[in-house]
């Protein structure tokens, strides 16, 4: 067995480990700094005396001769949280050496665990203390940190043996001592090779006070901060003037820096990692220096952050050395890293907000292209055995059509890289058909020379690729290799989170183009454009919607409504009030009715639904117009010689909340009027009010109708005076209409409707209207009225079906109504025919019973007409009947003619 030795002797040959140890201190140089440079000088101290563990306290003899724990090795927090705090006029091991500039060591036996040894000696230990707390003949033994100017700290070793340590190991600890005091006076950068220019002339003496070490404490929960004298020197202030605060050590920093200092200490504190920075401050005479500052956190009993405590250097000289004597290359390098260091820094910002793949790759060639000198971009997602490209910059679209076509088994870098996932880096158009053969030609194709391959992997499957190129060959450092190859995981997650929305801003638009009219008629009576913008990239499903429903003898109704929110449940109201607007428009109720029923409607949906509604009816044969409103904003209504008015009518509440009846509005339009609808989201925000929206709308109404006014009725076929077809104009009119109330959509959170309606007369020569008597004779009356007319029309092929319309018509008038009973005829896209009466009674189709006499005719009506209808009208209803102007064959069963001869022949 070999020899037992006593705790803390010295072996044979220890001697000769301190010659290493200090040696090795000669070796590390200047690399070490701060906080790393006293963990490395405990771990010395300890090892050299075989300790238990280490700490360094620092303060300065003028700056209340208090001493700080800035750093510990290997000692327990139940010790070191009674250390954190020293009186540097006590008793105290550490307090001594630092007062002292000397070795000491104090016994730590019988004291209690985490307690300092008030009133302890070099002999022993205090009076009064905690017996078998800490074991028989442990100690604490201190040195001195010297610096240039006197000591700046001391370091503490806990040891085992209460034996004085040899010579020689007493003779290691000093040199320890002045090796880590004169390296925390030093400047953090180490000196430029003494060969350059100017700087074997620095001188070698003293420390000048702006390179001394500056030492702080800093309470984050309360913003208290001690240092010691060389902190207020350091950042240029007046120590008479310093209030303790962290505010006033911030307050140097410049502006330019303070976000991101800020932003790399708040991550110090919350991952417990290492403060390490260096930074520019402002003095209070106008000039500007450089420091770097080194802190470690320290937690409380709870293992929560409480203090930062660290050192901190005056770098301007070395900062002016290095510009003056630097060489060029190498500024421009350092430049060139700074300038990458904040691409990446907004490339994160960039990729966190980016919302759809057509943002992460504008992000991506942004920030990416100049931040490592590349010329070339492609982001690509994996559809089964083919990459898609996304996104591409830098190539010409024929060699991305290209490549899209290539499945993966051609043997693809940018399919390498999924199947393995691991990046990869060509550095020329050699080592690519080298490593390709299969698709050497893709470098002249492409005109590029170097490549980066970079899989995406998202949730640990692989969603695409990214391929970052150069037009000349590059060399890919080690720096560049790691902060692609991390670009790319952030690009990953981006492109994924983007492609999931784009899918889902593709189906809500898809709804919103069901939910919408996919084509506005072009009617005789009006030509409308209209415009649907959704509130911004988050919101693509909204409530409004607008329609134009043709009527009989060409009246139109025009409607457009809001239903209050957004999302896929108002969505779907708004497709319900939609159906149910047309469905009710075909019962031609009048425009207060239709309100009436849509708000009984909208009441049963329950109380947090609400929606405004505009319903307008327009007719063409006397330009009259009827609307009215739930909530909603008027129309404006445009006249030919370019007047916009609003018309004035109480709005009524909106459906939902509202109590009928509604309010009605006639008006009487000039040939070729607008009527210009919309939803509150085209003429009001935040910044706008509706009244303020609504005049803007006026302005923009008379400065851009012209074009949309002028016109010819057969609009399809001739241009008007601007060159264009009156529904070119109107499109043309809602473009401009958009861009000047929404000239970007971050000025509204609501989606926005509008509906542009250009209204035409019919002409007198279309229209035929007769009065008929009370009596049988007013069938024929009626026959020989519509032979006449169509004759004038030049439309005798309709003359037998239209007589035969006519009379069954008038004789039911005769048999069940009650007049005056009047006829009319209309020429537009089809021939109508009228018969109106003074009753209110709606005729309705029957089966008749096979020995029945009667009772077929409007079965008739309804089999040699397109369509056919009632509405009612201020003095009793009128029934219509529409044609075809090009005859069309109708085959008449026998029982549908032969009981009704009586209708058919009667002249009299």
């Amino acid at each position: 067995m070999g020899e037992r030795r006593a705790p803390g002797l010295r072996i044979r040959g220890a001697d000769h480990v301190s010659e290493k140890r200090e040696r090795l201190l000669a070796l590390a140089g200047d690399d070490l700094r701060g906080i790393e440079l006293l963990r490395f000088a405990i771990q010395q101290a300890v090892a050299e005396l075989a300790g238990l563990g280490g700490m360094v306290h620092l303060g300065s003899p003028g700056f209340g001769g208090g001493l700080r724990l800035a750093v510990t090795s290997g000692l327990p927090p139940a010790f070191t949280q009674a250390w954190e705090r020293v009186d540097g006029n006590g008793p105290l091991a550490p307090a001594r050496a630092f007062r002292d500039g000397a070795f000491v060591q104090a016994s730590l036996a019988g004291i209690g665990h985490g307690m300092p040894e008030h009133g302890a000696t070099a002999n022993g230990p205090p009076d009064g203390a905690e017996a078998g707390s800490w074991p028989a003949g442990t100690a604490i033994a201190a040195v001195p940190l010297l610096g240039s100017g006197g000591p700046v700290g001391a370091l503490s070793v806990v040891t085992v043996s209460s034996r004085k340590p040899s010579a020689g190991h007493r003779a290691f600890l000093d040199t320890l001592g002045r090796w880590a005091g004169e390296r925390l006076g030093r400047s953090t950068a180490p000196p430029p090779d003494p060969a350059l220019t100017g700087w074997a002339e620095q001188p070698t003496g003293p420390q000048d006070p702006l390179q001394a070490v500056g030492t702080w404490d800093w309470d984050i929960r309360t913003g208290d901060i001690i240092w010691n004298d060389a902190m207020p020197t350091v950042l240029g202030l007046d120590p008479d003037t310093v209030d303790g605060r962290i505010d006033t050590w911030m307050g140097t920093i410049h502006p330019d820096d303070l976000p991101w200092v800020l932003s790399d200490m708040d991550e110090a504190i919350y991952t417990g990692r290492m403060h390490s920075t260096e930074y520019r401050v402002c003095h209070p005479d106008g000039t500007i220096g450089w420091v770097r500052v080194r802190g470690q956190m320290m937690l409380d009993d709870n293992g929560e952050p409480a203090r930062m405590v660290g050192t901190l250097w005056d770098v301007s000289r070395t900062h002016d050395v290095l510009e003056a004597i630097i060489e060029p290359q190498a500024r421009n390098a350092e430049s060139a890293s700074a300038e990458r260091a904040s691409h990446i820094r907004r490339l994160a910002g960039a990729l966190a907000e980016a919302v759809t793949v057509r943002d992460v790759v504008a992000a991506s060639a942004d920030h990416i292209l100049p931040s490592f000198g590349a010329s070339g971009l492609m982001l690509s997602f994996l559809e089964g055995d083919r990459l898609r490209p996304v996104g591409f910059t830098g190539y010409p679209k024929e060699f991305v059509d290209r490549i899209s076509r290539m499945p993966a088994s051609w043997g693809l870098p940018m399919t390498g890289v999924l199947r393995e996932r691991t990046p990869t880096f060509i550095s020329s158009s050699e080592e690519y058909i080298e490593r390709y053969p299969a698709t050497a030609d893709i470098p002249a194709t492409g005109g590029k020379q170097a490549w980066a391959f970079l899989p995406l992997i998202a949730s640990g499957r692989p969603v695409g690729s990214c391929v970052v190129s150069f037009t000349d060959r590059h060399q890919f450092t080690g720096v560049e290799r790691n902060l692609l190859t991390t670009l790319s995981g952030l690009i990953a997650q981006a492109m994924e989170r983007a492609r999931l929305y784009d899918r889902e801003h593709t189906r809500a638009r898809e709804l919103q183009r069901e939910l919408l009219p996919r084509e506005l008629p072009s009617l005789p009576a009006v030509t409308p454009a209209a415009r649907y913008l959704p509130a911004s990239k988050d919101i693509e499903v909204g409530g409004d919607w607008y329609d134009v429903i043709p009527l009989s003898a060409d009246r139109v109704a025009i409607v457009i409504g809001d239903v209050m929110g957004h999302g896929v449940a108002e969505a779907v109201t708004m497709a319900r009030l939609r159906t149910a607007v047309r469905t009710l428009a075909d019962l031609e109720l009048s425009p207060d009715e239709l309100l009436s029923h849509l708000n009984d409607l909208v009441s049963e949906l329950g109380d947090d639904f609400y929606a405004t509604c505009l319903y307008l009816v327009y007719d063409a044969t006397n330009r009259s117009c009827a609307l009215a409103r739930a909530g909603h904003p008027p129309p404006a209504v445009v006249h030919p010689d370019r007047t916009v008015h609003f018309p004035d009518a109480d709005p009524n509440s909106p459906l939902g909340a509202a109590t009928p009846p509604f309010d009605t509005v006639e008006l009487e339009l000039p040939e070729g009027s607008l009527l210009v609808l919309y939803t509150d989201g085209l003429v009001e925000s935040a910044t706008m009010d509706i009244d303020q929206g609504m005049a803007e709308l006026a302005r923009a109404l008379r400065g851009t109708t012209s074009g949309a006014l002028a016109g010819h009725r057969d609009h399809a076929a001739q241009p008007d005076a601007t060159g264009l077809h009156c529904a070119e104009c109107l499109e043309s009119l809602c473009d401009h209409l958009t861009a000047a109330l929404l000239p970007s959509r971050q000025r509204t959170t609501d989606d926005a409707a509008l509906l542009v309606v250009r209204t035409h007369a019919l002409p007198s020569e279309d229209m035929a209207c007769w009065p008929l008597p009370d009596h049988p004779r007013a069938a024929g009356e009626a026959r020989e009225h519509v032979r006449a007319q169509l004759h004038d029309w030049d439309l005798d092929d309709l003359s037998m079906t239209t007589e035969l319309l006519a009379s069954e018509l008038v004789g039911n008038v005769v048999r069940h109504a009650k007049g005056p009973i009047h006829l009319r005829l209309l020429r537009s896209n089809v021939l109508t025919c009228e018969v109106s009466d003074g009753s209110p009674t709606t005729p309705r189709i029957r089966r008749a019973a096979d020995t029945d006499e009667g009772g077929r005719g409007l079965q008739l009506v309804a089999a040699i007409s397109r369509r056919w209808g009632t509405r009612f009208t201020a003095t009793g209803k009128c029934i219509w009947t529409e044609q075809p102007l090009m005859p069309e064959s109708t085959t008449l069963l026998p029982e549908q003619v032969g009981l009704d001869l009586y209708d058919l022949l009667d002249d009299e």
